[in-house]
């Protein structure tokens, strides 16, 4: 699996080469169909190359995403609550499922997670 930095590798390198081949006095709509891309996604491209230059205007530029909804601080909490048992919260059995973690982080700090979502955070958390 390709990391975030090798996809935006490729896609600024594409971008790139839509600059290289507007140069050689290819149009539009030819440099689309060799990249297999839209016009307007080329046509966008190079509006922001003359603009901001072709450095700055091609490079990669990651969307940020949504602010995580717990802080660091409190991701760092998340082990210890968890390590003290389900029953320590009125769980029945010590089982932890993605529903019950949910619910301690939301008793604990007021945030709600969807259960999907809870898989992936204890996934990142080790």
């Amino acid at each position: 699996m390709k990391t975030l930095k090798a996809r935006l590798d490729w896609r600024e390198g594409r971008r790139r080469r839509a600059w290289e081949l507007r140069q050689a006095g290819w149009k539009h709509a030819e440099i689309a169909a060799a990249l297999g891309v839209t016009r307007g996604a080329v046509s966008q491209w190079l509006k922001r190359a003359r603009v901001e230059g072709v450095e700055e205007g091609l490079r990669a530029h990651p969307a940020s995403g949504r602010p995580p909804k717990l802080t660091p601080e409190q991701r760092a909490q998340l082990p210890a609550l968890l390590d003290r048992g389900a029953e320590a919260y009125g769980f029945r059995g010590q089982v932890w499922t993605c529903k019950r973690v949910g619910e301690v982080i939301r008793r604990t700090f007021g945030v709600t997670y969807d259960p999907s979502h809870i898989a992936r955070l204890l996934h990142r958390l080790g």
